[in-house]
C-alpha cells in the first residue's frame, strides 16, 4: 500500500473530523475564488464599456450616477440638459472634442433600455450590423444581439416602448406610433449589447405626441365643463337668446370645421416627421432635450484636462470622467470586499489550525502503527511524508469543494445580475490567480501538518512497543 492509500485511510478514520475540517477550509476557499471571480468579471465590464469616452456632460447631480446611467445603464438618469446648452459641445468644427454623441433615455421594450442617439455610437463601441442595416430614418430601430436572443426579435418585428425603465403595461405608449426592427448588431461583449438604438427624434416625436393626447383630453374636459354650464344659462335665458344661440351655433360650426381641418394636418404632418430621416441634432431647436454626451476628445492637453472644471463652475452643467468615477466606484467596493477577503483568511486560517490540532492529536493514537512501520522497515522519510500527505490532501479536497462552490455561487449570482442590470457574468471562467489559490491551500496544509508530521518521523520504536 503506497502513502497516498495510507493516507486516505487514515483520514476515512475519524470522518467527523475531516469532515468539519473540509467545510472549513472549503468555505474560505470557496469565499476568496467568489470575490476573484466577481472582481474580475466586474472590472472587465467596467473597463470594456469605457469605450475611451474622455467626459460625460449631463444635468447636476450625483456624477457617478450620471456615469452608471449614461454609459453603464444601470442607473437612473440625473436629468434632462436642453439643446441649448449642449449645443457648444455638438458643434462639428469644435477644436478640442472629436466626438460628442447625444444619449436620450427614459423608455423601454420589455426591461431592455431604448436610447435615442446617433450612428457614431456603433464606431464608439466598435459595433457592426450583423444582419439588416443601420437605423437611418425616424422609429427605425437596431438592437443588441442579447435582445435579440432573449427577446426572440428579427428584422421586421415591430414594439411600442413603454416609458421607464421597468416594462409595466400601464406605462406603454400605445399611442404612439411602433417602432420598426431594421437592424441587428452582432456580438460586442459590451453594453450595446443590450440596447435598442433609434433617433434621437423619435424620442421626441413619442413624447411629444403624449403631450399632446394629454392636451387634448384636458381640453375636451374643460369643454365639457363649459357646455354643460352653457345649457344651464340657457334653461335660464330661452326666451331672450334664440336669435343668439343660432348665430352662435352657425360659428361652432364653422370653427369646428377649421378644427377638423387643423388635427388632419397636425396628423399629416406627425406621420410625415415619423418616417423622415432626421436632419442632424445640432440643427434641432434650441428647446428640445437630450439626457447627456458622450465626448471624446481629439487629444488630452491642458484645455481638455481642465473642461470638466469649467464646465461644473461655469454652467448649470455637469460633466464626470468616467476613469475617475469607476476609481471611485472600486474604492467604495474595495472596503467591503477587503472585509470579506479578511474573513476568508481567518476561516483558512482555523482549517489549517484544525489540521494541525486533528493530526497532533492522532498521533497519540497511531504510535504503535507508526513503530510498527519502522520495524517493517519503513525509514524515517516515509512517516514524514505520510503525514504530510495527509495535511495536503486535506486541503486539496477543501480547495475542490471550495472552487465548485464559488463557481456554483456565481451561476447564481450571474443569473440575478443578468435579470436586474441585462449585464453578462458567466461561472464557466477559471482564472490564473485560482491556481496561485491551490498553491496556497497546499502551504497551508503543508505548514499544519509539518510539526506533526517531524514527531511522528521521531517515533521511539523501543519505548512504544515497550508501552504497546
Amino acid at each position: 500500500m503506497n502513502t497516498f492509500q495510507l493516507s486516505w485511510k487514515n483520514l476515512r478514520y475519524k470522518p467527523l473530523s475531516t469532515l468539519l475540517i473540509l467545510v472549513l477550509f472549503s468555505l474560505g476557499v470557496g469565499l476568496i475564488s467568489l470575490l476573484l471571480l466577481v472582481e474580475n468579471q466586474l472590472r472587465e465590464n467596467f473597463e470594456k464599456n469605457l469605450a475611451g469616452v474622455n467626459l460625460v456632460v449631463g444635468a447636476k447631480g450625483s456624477p457617478l450616477q450620471l456615469i452608471l446611467s449614461s454609459m453603464y445603464h444601470i442607473d437612473a438618469p440625473t436629468g434632462n440638459i436642453t439643446l441649448k446648452e449642449a449645443r457648444p459641445f455638438l458643434n462639428p468644427k469644435h477644436p478640442f472634442i472629436d466626438q460628442a454623441i447625444p444619449i436620450s433615455l427614459g423608455d423601454n421594450h420589455k426591461g431592455y433600455r431604448l436610447v435615442g442617439t446617433s450612428q457614431e455610437i456603433l464606431k464608439l463601441y466598435n459595433a457592426k450590423v450583423g444582419s439588416g442595416k443601420v437605423w437611418e430614418r425616424n422609429f427605425e430601430v437596431n438592437i443588441g444581439a442579447n435582445v435579440a436572443k432573449e427577446l426572440n426579435m428579427n428584422i421586421g418585428d415591430e414594439f411600442k416602448s413603454s416609458h421607464g425603465f421597468v416594462d409595466e403595461v400601464d406605462m406603454k405608449h400605445d399611442h404612439a406610433q411602433a417602432f420598426k426592427v431594421v437592424g441587428i448588431l452582432a456580438p460586442t461583449g459590451s453594453v450595446i449589447d443590450q440596447l435598442l438604438l433609434t433617433t434621437t427624434q423619435s424620442f421626441w416625436l413619442v413624447h411629444e405626441h403624449g403631450e399632446e393626447e394629454h392636451h387634448e383630453e384636458g381640453e375636451e374636459d374643460h369643454e365639457h365643463g363649459a357646455e354643460h354650464e352653457h345649457d344651464h344659462d340657457d334653461n335660464e335665458y330661452s326666451d331672450h337668446k334664440q336669435d343668439d344661440h343660432a348665430h352662435t351655433d352657425e360659428h361652432h360650426d364653422h370653427e369646428d370645421g377649421d378644427h377638423e381641418h387643423h388635427d388632419q394636418s397636425d396628423d399629416h404632418d406627425h406621420e410625415a416627421a415619423s418616417n423622415a430621416i432626421p436632419k442632424p441634432i445640432f440643427e434641432e431647436n434650441d428647446s428640445a432635450e437630450i439626457t447627456s454626451l458622450l465626448i471624446k476628445f481629439k487629444a488630452l492637453n491642458f484645455q481638455t484636462l481642465n473642461m470638466q472644471r469649467n464646465i461644473n463652475e461655469n454652467t448649470d452643467l455637469q460633466a464626470a470622467t468616467p476613469a475617475i468615477e469607476i476609481a471611485r466606484l472600486y474604492t467604495l467596493m474595495g472596503a467591503g470586499e477587503q472585509v470579506l477577503r479578511i474573513m476568508a483568511i481567518v476561516i483558512i486560517f482555523v482549517a489549517g489550525l484544525s489540521i494541525f490540532i486533528s493530526l497532533y492529536s492522532s498521533l497519540k493514537e497511531r504510535k504503535y502503527e507508526l513503530a510498527l512501520m519502522r520495524v517493517m522497515g519503513a525509514a524515517q522519510r516515509k512517516l514524514f511524508f505520510l503525514v504530510i500527505t495527509e495535511g495536503m490532501l486535506l486541503a486539496l479536497i477543501g480547495f475542490v469543494i471550495g472552487t465548485l462552490l464559488s463557481h456554483l455561487g456565481m451561476q447564481l449570482l450571474a443569473s440575478f445580475m443578468k435579470d436586474a442590470y441585462r449585464y453578462s457574468f458567466t461561472a464557466f471562467q477559471f482564472l490564473p490567480q485560482e491556481w496561485f489559490l491551490l498553491m496556497g491551500a497546499l502551504l497551508f496544509g503543508f505548514i499544519a501538518a509539518v510539526i506533526p508530521a517531524i514527531q511522528a518521523s521521531r517515533t521511539d520504536i523501543s519505548e512504544t512497543l515497550t508501552q504497546g
